[in-house]
């Protein structure tokens, strides 16, 4: 479980091809944040959660596997690629964000960044099969960032970006056109969730009627 605050910006130094998965080397630069990582850790890359699975001179590895690759941005990494680095949640810690499982969604596209002042507006399209999960001022994790929802229209969402986030993390980056990793907020997806549950457990109306009965000699 992780919350969205990205604690550090690492690098890619290493892919390697296996069978249909990938192997990743992440270089970190916050040896604070990181001291003490082990294997078998969960960190949130850029928003999905991988394990740690080999640990270098501030670095360490992981095994994407195929499911992975389809799913997130992952696949396109090349070596040099900036990525926004979490390590899994502590009970200890402050909950600044939201609650991010690190189980990526789908990718979006963005399709427009706005300057508003200090601030960024950046604009988003989803897959329409995702729609009931975005609500204004609701919860989502881009590419692992914490973030609410300022405005949403047809297949395409809006986010308001502080001149912090913009600083500290990939979102500076982002450009027309670059695919991102999107998580929807859980306790959204589990009233949706619910209420599909609810729609498909209700019975319909009986068609036994007085006319019904007549009919078949009742």
């Amino acid at each position: 479980m992780f919350t969205g605050i990205v604690k550090d910006r690492g690098s890619i130094v290493g892919l390697h091809r296996q069978g249909s998965g990938l192997r990743l080397a992440v270089r970190y630069t916050n040896e604070e944040v990181f001291a003490g990582l082990a294997i078998d850790e969960s960190v949130a890359i850029n928003g999905a959660c991988q394990t740690v699975v080999a640990l270098g001179e501030h670095s360490f590895e992981v095994d994407t596997i195929a499911e992975t690759l389809k799913k997130t941005t992952l696949g396109s990494f090349r070596a040099g690629d900036s990525l926004n680095l979490e390590r899994a949640l502590r009970p200890v810690d402050r909950l600044g964000g939201h609650f991010v499982q690190g189980h990526v969604d789908c990718v979006g596209e963005v399709t427009r960044l706005v300057a508003r002042g200090e601030s960024q507006e950046i604009w988003i399209g989803f897959p329409a099969e995702f729609e009931p999960f975005v609500v204004p001022v609701g919860s989502i994790a881009i590419d692992g960032v914490s973030l609410t929802v300022a405005d949403v229209k047809e297949q395409v969402f809006c986010v308001a970006i502080i001149p912090y986030t913009f600083a500290h993390t990939t979102i500076s980056m982002l450009r027309p056109g670059v695919r991102v990793n999107l998580e929807f907020d859980i306790l959204g997806k589990y009233i949706v969730r619910q209420r599909q549950l609810e729609q498909k457990n209700e019975r319909p109306a009986s068609s036994i009627n007085e006319n019904w009965l007549k009919q078949n000699g009742f």
